[in-house]
């Protein structure tokens, strides 16, 4: 095989000859439906459970050697769409409680596959920090009767010195209490839940603000930037009304040639420590233009 071979290439012979966002099962998956069988036995004290679920990989494009920022904004949409059609379709399986969503982009992260790719994960379980963000904004609304996330929205919007890119549904900020030094999140103006309560016009905003921030990142220091992106979004099944739909991203890089590394104190006593100020990170931000010459998907 050559060494230059990628499944998700037409002409791998493992994808269509031609499309323009792809849903590919995983090769390797950590969940499958119907579950394998635990290879260990649980007992009470260590339990044990299968590990039932199903694993997407999301083809953004059909080009090898392109990124997130390259594509049109229409064509970003068709991977809003896509998101929104497979969160619903996964969600309706039985014993599906979470649909993680997200994107690893560059080798520092890990990726060995350059492809342009993100991920999704049908879980039986709510993610940990996923659910302890829930469990905070259950906390919060019981006692001030509103949504958390829509009052950081609207301090963020008021305030405005952290606040990285607008436009008419979704305001994209660096939050003050960023663990990373670029972190963004990407809040809904409106409240909803999920991607399965997005209008049209917030598929076609969302796209516009994702590419907005991926080319921000990339012209920031004229590299492809790495990072994690993962979209929060309210548990399957159960309402929610505590939890507003927002996008994370993570990037590692606190300056071109430097990294943000975990270290003992991030990794061994969970406290992570940000040498830089939000304020500063999204005036940087802020400057950067969105542009970017070459294009490739849907016009």
């Amino acid at each position: 095989m050559p060494t230059d071979w990628c499944p998700f290439c037409p002409g791998s012979g493992r994808v269509p000859e031609h499309y323009d966002v792809l849903i590919y099962p995983n090769d390797f998956p950590a969940f499958t439906v119907p579950a394998a069988e635990p290879t260990v036995v649980g007992d009470d004290f260590y339990k044990v459970r299968p590990s039932y679920g199903k694993c997407d990989v999301v083809l953004y494009h059909p080009h090898h050697h392109t990124s997130l920022p390259q594509l049109t904004v229409s064509h970003i949409t068709l991977l809003v769409q896509l998101w929104r059609r497979r969160f619903q379709e996964l969600a309706s399986i039985r014993g599906i409680r979470y649909v993680l969503i997200f994107e690893n982009k560059g080798a520092v992260i890990g990726v060995t596959m350059p492809h342009p790719h993100g991920q999704i994960y049908a879980l039986p379980l709510i993610p940990p920090r996923v659910a302890q963000e829930m469990a905070a904004a259950r906390t919060y609304r019981r006692r001030h009767r509103r949504c958390v996330f829509c009052d950081v929205l609207r301090r963020e919007r008021k305030e405005a010195r952290r606040v990285v890119a607008e436009n008419d549904h979704f305001t994209a900020f660096v939050p003050f209490y960023a663990r990373w030094p670029y972190e963004v999140h990407i809040y809904s103006r409106r409240h909803l839940g999920t991607l399965a309560e997005f209008r049209a016009a917030e598929e076609n905003s969302l796209a516009e603000m994702l590419k907005w921030i991926a080319m921000k990142y990339d012209n920031l220091f004229q590299m492809s930037f790495p990072y994690m992106m993962l979209l929060h979004q309210a548990s399957v099944g159960a309402q929610r009304p505590e939890f507003h739909f927002h996008i994370e991203f993570y990037p590692p890089h606190r300056s071109k040639d430097k990294l943000k590394y975990l270290a003992s104190v991030e990794t061994g006593g969970g406290l992570f420590l940000n040498d830089s100020l939000a304020e500063d990170k999204a005036e940087e931000l802020r400057k950067v233009p969105p542009q970017r010459r070459e294009e490739v998907g849907k016009a």
